[in-house]
């Protein structure tokens, strides 16, 4: 069985962190995203079709040719939005074979794909769909289900729960034919939810698993440190590879890669994750669900809470880094802060795509995309965002979001005068 992997998407709503690669290539506790959707289809499968587009090559740099000694494909999607179209995409690559689809920005846990795959096979059906039930499915596609069968699909509805969509499948190569025949929706999108419906008008036979595990979407910045918090809690070890200097206290469990060193009065309470070839210390306090990459660089009386601090980027001294996200190639001059609750409270708002969501978080700090320079003593409100490759200046209050590209600096007036005397 072949698993078709959808990579292609720009993943516009994590832009400043997507501003220079695709969604499914940025890391959570270390690793990127798409590796733990490979993993967990990697027992079911002997192939990995992955459609790709947006910044391709980022892609096919992080994963090579090959995941777990499984080759991988790279197949460009064809002209066009939307997953049927990008499942359209696979047809030569699959076969006459039953197949699996998932989208390469979600994460599930294994028990999803082995359910799905128990139902699909069990009831010698033509599609299968994973679902979840929420409360409010304004957000999703809403599966209307009879016994193990699913009767219809309603993308977005306006309110109410029920069972939700989770971007889970499995077809046999019969789904090319009504792919064939779907339209455009009403997003400008060839939708696969149509194509079900359409399967289901001809009497086709979809059912679906019911899931209860983990589930995320990651769609928005906070959606990345849900996922960092989850696999921090669920998946992480106590593991020393690198060296610990003696005064340095570590609160299991904390995994430290091979060759960084945490230096002495460094305390780290876990779980957290360091990745390989990192400074950490002397001095500095990271607390739980914080996970810092590979040759990364947090100081002397730096403070570091839930936060995700990606490769090759530094917190060196003085600073304040909570429930944030910090790119690659990234540097915080001494004294910058980030802050990460309202005066009043309330849920952090962020703007994405042009509007302001409630992240439905009370604690959210500042998303900073690569290869970004802080000068010293900047402080950056709740949910603010700076875009890749922008420097802020000396003393700089950050309180609203700067675009790729940007230099912010303080226009700072000053009396000189002399003061007398003999």
């Amino acid at each position: 069985m072949k698993a078709v992997v959808l990579a292609a998407g720009k993943g516009e709503r994590l832009r400043p962190l997507t501003d220079d690669r695709p969604k499914v290539v940025l890391k959570v506790a270390n690793r990127p995203v798409i590796e733990y959707v490979l993993e967990n289809l990697d027992p079911f499968v002997d192939e990995f079709i992955l459609i790709v587009r947006y910044k391709k090559e980022k892609v096919i740099e992080t994963l090579g040719d090959e995941f777990n000694g499984k080759p991988i494909t790279y197949v460009d999607q064809l002209p066009g939005e939307g997953t049927a179209k990008a499942i359209e995409s696979a047809r030569e690559h699959v076969g006459d074979e039953e197949f699996i689809v998932a989208n390469g920005d979600i994460y599930f846990e294994v028990e999803g794909i082995k359910d799905l795959l128990s139902v699909f096979r069990r009831e010698g059906a033509d599609a299968a769909v994973l679902v979840k039930h929420f409360d409010d499915l304004r957000q999703f596609g809403r599966v209307e289900v009879e016994g193990a069968l699913v009767r219809g699909i309603t993308e977005k509805p306006e309110a109410g729960g029920g069972y939700a969509n989770l971007g889970l499948y499995i077809f046999n190569p019969g789904i090319f034919e009504f792919i064939g025949k779907t339209s455009l929706s009403s997003r400008g999108e060839y939708e696969i939810t149509d194509t079900l419906n359409l399967m289901l008008k001809a009497g086709k036979k979809v059912v679906y698993a019911l899931y209860s595990s983990y589930w995320n979407d990651i769609g928005r910045p906070w959606n990345l440190l849900e996922l960092n918090e989850y696999l921090l809690k669920s998946k992480l070890r106590h593991e020393i590879r690198g060296t610990v200097e003696e005064g340095a206290t570590l609160v299991p469990p904390v995994e430290v890669g091979e060759g960084t060193v945490v230096r002495s009065g460094s305390y780290i309470i876990g779980p957290v994750k360091i990745g390989r070839n990192s400074l950490i210390g002397p001095n500095c306090l990271i607390r739980p669900y914080t996970s810092i990459g590979n040759n990364c660089h947090v100081g002397n009386a730096v403070e570091v809470k839930n936060s995700i601090i990606m490769d090759h980027s530094n917190a060196p001294h003085l600073n304040y880094v909570g429930d944030s996200i910090i790119g690659e190639n990234t540097n915080l001059g001494a004294g910058t802060i980030t802050a990460n609750l309202r005066h009043d409270r309330g849920n952090v708002r962020v703007e994405i795509k042009g509007r302001l969501e409630d992240s439905g978080r009370h604690k959210l700090g500042a998303i900073i995309g690569h290869g970004v320079k802080v000068g010293i003593n900047v402080s950056i409100y709740p949910g603010r965002k700076i875009g890749s490759g922008s420097f802020i200046g000396p003393g700089v209050v950050v309180d609203r979001n700067v675009p790729p590209k940007t230099l912010v600096v303080l226009r700072q007036e000053k009396v000189v005068k002399g003061m007398g005397g003999g």
